[in-house]
């Protein structure tokens, strides 16, 4: 196909999600011009924002991404927010197609009684919190000696780990001195981590589900008399299914050791489902957990028998949910932008140049190989669209020149923050790490990254 300039895509979202598509497409033999725009001033998404800071060997995934966005061959437009700074209106101006990879970075709902009591907070927002996030407050309320985690997936392990972890174990990490203080601080001695259905169930992955029996000073406490059942379905998949034949080996060793003399507990609980949180003034004081039981194919259902545990904080860790972008078309009970194949679609008509990947396309499931094999369906299918997308924007093209957007952003007062200034950033907070006896520490606050990345501090 001869064309007489590049196809302008924009891909909203610098996360793995939007930096893999990004990647594909430009090697796709399409002559294309790609600029991908983050609302925040660091790229990585949550690779950078969403994984616990003692997990430095997933954080090396980064190092893979910054390949990819310092070739020199895609644009990152860094610090402009798409609605506010740029709306879908400018994006349709200047650009053939825009593909969504914004991810998912809010807590789903758990509608139990007392599930907005003061003390119940969502997974996802803690994660940001210990993680620096610019969007979140400084401080968090750390004021509980025994805590509920509930759900048995990663995020989960992260919580239950950086909540239970001495200070001076995560003070050699990433973590902004804000996070450390807070943590010095509180005087937790007991997290209590619940899943709803049995061992076989969780998903955990093998390696982090180890790690939690090497944090020092730190019991992890199984209840085999209780807790620890299989059904017919269960055995099967403990037998035959490698990761989970892993995951139940490890969760059987900590079964079968005494109890331990260390300051801090984890207890990981099975078949138990969240029932009710439990408050006096408006406070958590407690969580009321209902029995359930195995019914030989995996699932569970009630058994009318509650337990209550005494805690002061509830995490739910239940899962992600998209965030929905006004004027594109939204899947409310996915929590992803409604698609077919990454096409974007309304109520079944493709909604033309408008592609999405990623979870805010599947849905928070899966990991970054998902990931991967999400951008290729989808930039197939942009590839696939070429023709139609040339010849619907071919009387704008002067318009979809990329110093425009530049030039429009500037016009707006946008502090747009480009690769090389990322850099600058980036070598800063190495720099303060290097100082501290640490590998990095994170700037937090967003106008103190913009400052340093522009050169204006």
């Amino acid at each position: 196909m001869t064309t007489e300039r590049p196809l302008r895509v924009a891909v909203i979202g610098a996360g793995p999600a939007g930096t893999y598509a990004s990647d594909i497409l430009s090697k796709s033999g399409l002559d294309v011009s790609i600029d991908i725009i983050e609302r925040l001033p660091a790229p990585f998404g949550l690779v950078r924002y969403g994984v616990a800071p003692d997990h430095p060997r997933i954080k090396q995934i980064i190092v893979a991404l910054a390949n990819v966005l310092g070739r020199g061959d895609i644009r990152l437009l860094a610090n402009v927010n798409i609605g506010t700074d740029l709306t879908l209106e400018d994006l349709r101006a200047h650009y053939d197609a825009v593909i969504f990879a914004t991810g998912a970075f809010k807590d789903s709902d758990l509608n139990i009684p007392g599930i907005d009591l003061e003390g119940s907070f969502g997974a996802a927002d803690f994660v940001s919190w210990f993680d620096g996030h610019p969007d979140v407050p400084r401080t968090w309320p750390l004021e509980a000696k025994e805590v509920a985690v509930l759900g048995v997936g990663n995020v989960a392990l992260d919580v239950a780990r950086v909540l239970a972890k001495h200070p001076k174990d995560i003070a050699v990490t990433e973590i902004p001195q804000n996070v450390y203080e807070g943590l010095a601080a509180s005087p937790v001695t007991d997290v209590h981590v619940f899943g709803r259905r049995g061992p076989a169930q969780v998903k955990f992955s093998p390696l982090e589900l180890r790690e939690l029996g090497h944090v020092p000073d730190v019991d992890i406490v199984v209840y085999p008399e209780t807790d620890y059942e299989f059904d017919e379905a269960s055995m099967e998949v403990a037998e035959n299914n490698k990761q989970q034949k892993q995951v139940v080996k490890t969760l059987t060793d900590y079964a079968m050791k005494d109890p331990g003399t260390a300051s801090r507990r984890i207890h990981l609980h099975f078949l138990q489902s969240p029932h009710e949180v439990l408050g006096e003034d408006g406070k958590v004081v407690g969580i009321r957990m209902e029995r359930t039981e195995l019914q030989g194919d995996g699932n569970v259902k009630g058994t009318g028998e509650f337990i209550d545990y005494p805690v002061q904080a509830v995490y739910r860790a239940v899962g992600y949910y998209g965030t929905e972008i006004d004027g594109v078309p939204f899947d409310h009970s996915r929590g992803t932008i409604a698609n077919e194949g990454g096409r974007v679609v309304d109520g079944g008509d493709v909604v033309p140049g408008f592609y999405t990947t990623g979870w805010i396309k599947r849905g928070p499931v899966g990991l970054i190989g998902h990931t991967k094999s999400d951008a290729q369906e989808t930039i197939a299918n942009l590839v696939e669209d070429a023709p139609r997308l040339y010849a619907e924007s071919q009387a704008g093209a002067q318009q979809l020149s990329p110093d425009n957007v530049l030039h429009l952003l500037k016009e707006r007062g946008v502090d747009v923050v480009q690769w090389h200034d990322w850099e600058i950033l980036d070598a800063h907070e190495l720099a303060l790490g290097e100082a501290d006896g640490r590998e990095r520490v994170k700037v937090v606050p967003r106008e103190e990254m913009t400052d340093i990345a522009l050169k204006r501090k």
